[in-house]
């Protein structure tokens, strides 16, 4: 395979800070009326909301919200551009609060619309046409149930609107706020779709899915502007999961988005909000406009015929892929982000009915892009003939061979990898160090299959996928083999520390941040809510740890069994209010291995959760690795 190499003088050597500190601005959106911008840029030594005019420059505008303790990353525009909501919760513990600014009062501060005890949780909130000035609202007041309640912005009031009594079940609303379909999962990972009779409340059976292909669910799943249909991300008789239609009425099935040989792409939907959406829906009819699908780059499906035409002018506007999008409910004036792998998320403003556009800004304005390495999409395959798709990203102004590898491995596992910017595998390669990213079995992405091909493959032929892709780049000229090293967070501190336990010669250095080290203890401890949905993901492709001969299989699974086998330089990092990987997973594995001898150093941050978000537990922690590698993989870089 032949990639590009840059020959051209080595960039400037970056500053941790540069990458990690926050983005001078970040996720923009454009109040309903079209009047005003709000977006996130760094006030108090946080991220905070700022709202401005239009026409208006960031000098103009107004930072109406003052969190000082941790930064904010999500916020709604309700239907009444008066008003603007944001998430908060305490230190990274997930328990998230739905608080709102009054635009027209500013000096009222912000107030907490959900109140609730520790252990509670918003976990969603989104506009409800038929309760103008509302949004419904789910949220677990009873620990062990989700359920929607509507709140009323202006006043705060608080109303049950639907209880969730079967906590398998999920039931989406249509725009009347009425039932009207329900995703159950069955004791045997079955997912049942019905429709609810409008009348009486009874479940008609549209449609089974198999279980353990939809690991995180059906996603999305989005009951059409009139009710009559329900959107699904399936793959029915495909190995690519597809956007289809399934009549209310008949239960006909209608493929309204597919590309053959690629997977639709629902990052979006595990963190709205935070990633690029898996489907645009227009503002002003509610209808699904775009679809996003996994490829070497993101790739965009256009299904409006007026959205063809805005977004024919708004990919004019970069060589990057479509990230974000925002408008007024005319959907003539627009707000987009793209995804680039070295100038990412500008923003541009463009007004369809004058063609004109310009940029809003750029998240990082001190970082020019020719300093900034391309990552590269690569295909291989495993040591079983699977193929793998993974991303290369390989220091500029260096002789591209035998260059000190770091395999960054990605969470979930039920993620993938994706092309854009990457501020870590920016980092490493700016100090010498080839950068490798592959979406090894199990990942999202790319079909059925390569999910599917992880059951029963923890710390098996997930481990080897990664060993197969460093052996790809050993012979392929790009990585030394005597300088390998392996970093990930979560599933990828997991598979960190099972690399160092299986293979233990073959990595020079590892980081494990906020990884698994007890399968069977992750799991008993997750918060309580979450168990009816791991049937088909955790369960299904691990084990359940209630059953005696599965927690044996998942302890001979677990680096907390393999921690004799253990020698390569470790450094560890947790939260120590993680809700999902608790502290203990990051304890026991280092006091064993500090008493054995094995050189670990821990990064315990007393204020994070399930991964650093503050800027200067972000550069702390980067600022070891940076060192961490520097000792053990030996770049001739100077830092």
């Amino acid at each position: 395979m032949n990639l590009p190499v840059n020959h051209g003088p080595a960039p400037r050597l970056i500053a941790v800070e540069e990458f990690f500190a926050d983005p001078a601005f970040a996720n923009p959106s454009m109040s309903p009326d079209g009047t005003r911008i709000a977006y996130l840029a760094p006030a108090y030594g946080r991220r905070n909301v700022w709202v401005r005019g239009i026409d208006e420059e960031h000098a103009d505008a107004v930072c109406v919200t003052h969190d000082a303790r941790r930064g904010i990353t999500t916020y709604y525009w309700p239907d009444d551009s008066r008003w603007l909501l944001y998430l908060q919760d305490t230190d990274g513990n997930e328990d998230w609060h739905l608080y709102r600014v009054d635009l027209d009062a500013l000096d009222q501060g912000a107030v907490d619309l959900t109140p609730m005890p520790p252990g509670s949780r918003v976990f969603g909130a989104d506009a409800l046409p038929s309760h103008p000035g509302s949004m419904l609202v789910a949220m677990n007041k009873r620990p062990l149930a989700i359920d929607l309640f509507r709140i009323d912005v202006a006043t705060g009031e608080t109303t049950l609107h639907f209880e969730q009594i079967d906590p398998t079940e999920n039931v989406l609303l249509d725009q009347g706020g009425e039932p009207a379909f329900s995703s159950r999962l069955a004791a045997d990972g079955t997912l049942e779709l019905s429709a609810i009779d409008r009348a009486g409340g009874e479940r008609r059976l549209l449609r089974r899915l198999g279980g353990a292909a939809y690991p995180v669910g059906v996603q999305p799943q989005l009951v059409t502007p009139d009710g009559a249909a329900l959107l699904i991300g399936a793959y029915t008789d495909s190995d690519d999961l597809r956007l289809l239609r399934l009549d209310r009425e008949t239960g006909a099935e209608t493929v309204v988005a597919a590309v053959e040989g690629h997977s639709l792409d629902i990052l979006g939907t595990m963190a709205p909000g935070v990633l690029p959406p898996t489907v645009f829906t227009s503002r002003r009819t509610g209808e699904v406009i775009a679809a996003r699908f996994v490829d070497d780059k993101p790739r965009i499906e256009v299904l409006d015929q007026n959205f063809a035409k805005v977004y024919a002018e708004l990919s004019a506007l970069s060589d990057g892929v479509l990230g974000t999008l925002s408008s007024d409910r005319s959907e003539q004036r627009w707000i987009a982000t793209f995804i680039h792998d070295r100038d990412p998320a500008v923003t541009w403003l463009y007004d369809h009915s004058t063609r004109e556009s310009r940029v809003l800004f750029r998240p990082y304005p001190h970082l020019d892009p020719a300093d900034l390495a391309t990552m590269d999409p690569v295909t291989f395959a495993a040591r079983d003939g699977l193929p793998l798709h993974g991303f290369l990203t390989l220091p500029a102004g260096v002789a591209q061979k035998g260059l000190p590898l770091v395999l960054l491995v990605h969470g979930g596992p039920w993620q993938h990898d994706t092309w854009g910017y990457n501020p870590q595998a920016q980092l490493l390669a700016n100090r010498g160090y080839a950068v490798l990213q592959v979406n090894f079995r199990g990942s999202t992405g790319y079909g059925k299959r390569h999910t599917t091909a992880a059951i029963g493959e923890f710390a098996r032929a997930m481990h080897t996928d990664l060993i197969d892709a460093a052996d790809w780049a050993v012979a392929q000229g790009y990585a030394d083999p005597a300088r390998i090293g392996i970093m990930g967070g979560s599933y990828g501190g997991y598979a960190a520390l099972v690399g160092t336990a299986l293979s233990p010669d073959y990595f020079a250095a590892a980081v494990d941040y906020v990884g698994v080290s007890d399968l069977a203890n992750f799991l008993r401890t997750l918060p309580p809510f979450t168990r009816p949905y791991n049937v088909n993901s955790w369960y299904a492709y691990v084990g359940d740890p209630d059953d005696p001969d599965a927690e044996a299989d998942m302890r001979s699974r677990s680096p907390i069994t393999m921690i004799d086998r253990i020698n390569t330089p470790l450094l560890v990092a947790q939260g120590a209010n993680d809700a999902r990987v608790i502290q203990a997973e990051s304890d026991n594995i280092v006091a064993p291995l500090r008493e054995r001898g094995v050189p670990v150093e821990y990064l315990l941050a007393t204020d994070e959760g399930h991964g650093f978000d503050n800027t200067e537990n972000q550069i702390r922690l980067h600022r070891a690795i940076e060192q961490h590698f520097a000792q053990h993989l030996a770049t001739s870089r100077p830092t």
